[in-house]
């Protein structure tokens, strides 16, 4: 009887433990809050950078440090054993994919709304409350969102000047902030050419360390980074293409252990013209398909790249596999392994193959292919490091601005859509009777906390700025937000500051979502962990 008179009959395994009410509240609530403020200084056009080491072990012997100010890569390469904190780097992967930028956004976002929502459960309001005025305030900043959005997809001009204009704004929170005009040219031409079509594979991002940023370019095309074989063409005009991945060694004996014993030399020389022949026949197969152009992902070895030659065919080996998988879509071709059906393959095609310089690499440039779509953007810059985080930085311009050409609808940035947001959320308060209404003015604030942190990590006076922010909301102008050149309150649309509707969208409703999900609990229950066998 004293195990219930004590706290009652346990039902985990030993070492399993389980949190209840307020314990368990408190402890996703601080884990969540924990990751908002990891994060919170690397947002903005004046955020910080992190360095990620890797651990010792962790990686191979070369794993390099990681510098970003990119939210959904610093929580990727983090490890968490907070359960609430997993859901905020969950949903901060999920914009990573869906919108490419705003990762550090939504995870603040969703970390100020559970901040406003721990004071409330502090004051002893049931967490169905707080809930249920987190979902009236997210239907009021919706509408407001919906309102303050414009759309110039009908016209072509004003439409590529709101993608310029996004493409700013994402990068000046990068690494590319100074060489943004150039970028952003760069973005917005690759995805005005795919037309449309959803498939972002069809550009692709080189790197090439050496000169400087500002040298990268954009090559219309596809560039493979290998080289011809010797002594074919160099360039080669109404190019017929067959991709392929198969083995181009002679088909030797490959049971293992079988072993072949043979009397003379003779025999030897006789197996091996045996083996040439099978090679032969392959090659007149592969030739009889009207290809002139041969990729293989393996490797083509001395004497079926003769073959090739004397056939007239240009033969390029071992590309890699994400090569070979784009090079087949951008050139409209199958990837082929056998080739008995040549009715059955489909070449791709392009009008002109021929090598290149980048720096001191030759590659070879596919020019004029099916998918005309398909361009290549060259990164220049002076260290692996400089270059992975430019190729971070430009994937979230690439991925935000191929959302806006499918949704055209664009907002404002620099905290003025976060400030009209919160002004018709404080309108609504005045709707919502009862103990809700403390909740909506909850949420509320934690928009207004998003202009706040912008200032805050620009090193200006956050207070002030976001109190001159309000008085101009309150006036009406809901295009005005921050700018921090010059440390003041100015209008977005005068200064071209613009984000995706979209994305924007995508941020407000994910980390409601989030932030209800941790304020639903009220347990947390942790398995024992699983015993080494022998009891160790």
């Amino acid at each position: 009887m004293h195990r219930i008179f004590g706290g009652g009959p346990t039902i985990y395994k030993e070492g399993g433990s389980e949190e209840r009410g307020e314990n368990a509240r408190l402890q996703a609530f601080i884990g969540a809050i924990a990751i908002g403020d990891l994060v919170k200084s690397t947002l903005g056009p004046k955020g910080m950078d992190k360095i990620l080491q890797p651990m010792p072990g962790q990686g191979g012997s070369r794993a390099n440090a990681t510098v970003t100010n990119d939210g959904a890569t610093i929580l990727k390469s983090i490890w968490i054993d907070n359960p609430a904190a997993k859901i905020l780097v969950d949903i901060s992967k999920t914009q990573d994919q869906e919108c490419g930028d705003g990762t550090t956004s939504v995870v603040v976002l969703a970390a100020e709304l559970l901040r406003n929502a721990q004071i409330l459960v502090e004051q002893r309001m049931h967490p169905q409350v707080i809930i249920k005025g987190y979902r009236i305030a997210l239907a009021a900043a919706r509408a407001k969102l919906e309102s303050l959005a414009t759309d110039n997809g009908k016209n072509k001009k004003a439409f590529r000047e709101d993608l310029l204009r996004i493409a700013r704004t994402t990068l000046s929170s990068k690494l590319l902030k100074h060489e943004k005009e150039h970028f952003a040219t760069l973005a917005v031409d690759a995805v005005l050419r795919l037309q449309g079509k959803p498939n972002l594979d069809y550009i692709q991002v080189l790197k090439k360390a050496g000169a400087s940023l500002k040298d990268s370019f954009l090559e219309e095309g596809f560039i493979l980074e290998k080289k011809i074989g010797v002594g074919m063409p160099k360039v080669l005009e109404d190019c017929r293409i067959m991709v392929a991945n198969c083995q181009m060694d002679t088909d030797k004996i490959k049971i293992y252990g079988a072993r072949v014993k043979v009397d003379s030399f003779e025999a030897v020389a006789e197996i091996e013209a045996a083996e040439k022949e099978k090679m032969k026949q392959k090659i007149d197969r592969i030739v009889a398909h009207g290809c002139n152009v041969f990729i293989n992902r393996q490797l083509i070895y001395n004497y079926p790249e003769q073959l090739f030659k004397d056939a007239g065919v240009m033969a390029i080996e071992h590309s890699d596999f994400d090569g070979t998988e784009r090079l087949a879509a951008v050139l409209g071709a199958d990837i082929v392994s056998t080739f008995e059906n040549p009715g059955d393959t489909k070449l791709g095609h392009c009008k002109r193959i021929s090598e290149m310089m980048i720096g001191e690499d030759k590659v070879i440039k596919f020019s004029g292919c099916d998918q005309n779509e398909a361009c290549t953007i060259v990164l220049r810059g002076a260290s692996t490091h400089i270059l992975d985080e430019a190729e971070r930085s430009l994937h979230d311009a690439l991925a935000v601005l191929y959302q806006t050409v499918t949704d055209t609808r664009v907002c404002y940035g620099g905290g003025a859509t976060e400030m009209a947001m919160s002004a018709a959320v404080m309108e609504e308060v005045k709707n919502v009777p009862g103990k809700e209404s403390a909740a909506v003015e909850a949420f509320a604030r934690a928009l207004q906390q998003i202009p706040m942190i912008l200032a805050d990590n620009a090193g200006f006076d956050s207070q002030e700025l976001v109190g001159q922010l309000k008085a101009a909301h309150a006036r009406g102008h809901h295009t005005h937000g921050l700018e921090f050149v010059e440390g003041g309150v100015a209008d977005m649309e005068t200064l071209g500051i613009m984000e995706s509707f979209r994305s924007k969208m995508s941020q407000l409703c994910s980390a409601a979502e989030a932030a209800e999900m941790i304020i639903r609990v009220d347990d947390i229950i942790k398995n024992a962990p699983r015993q080494r066998d022998g009891g160790m």
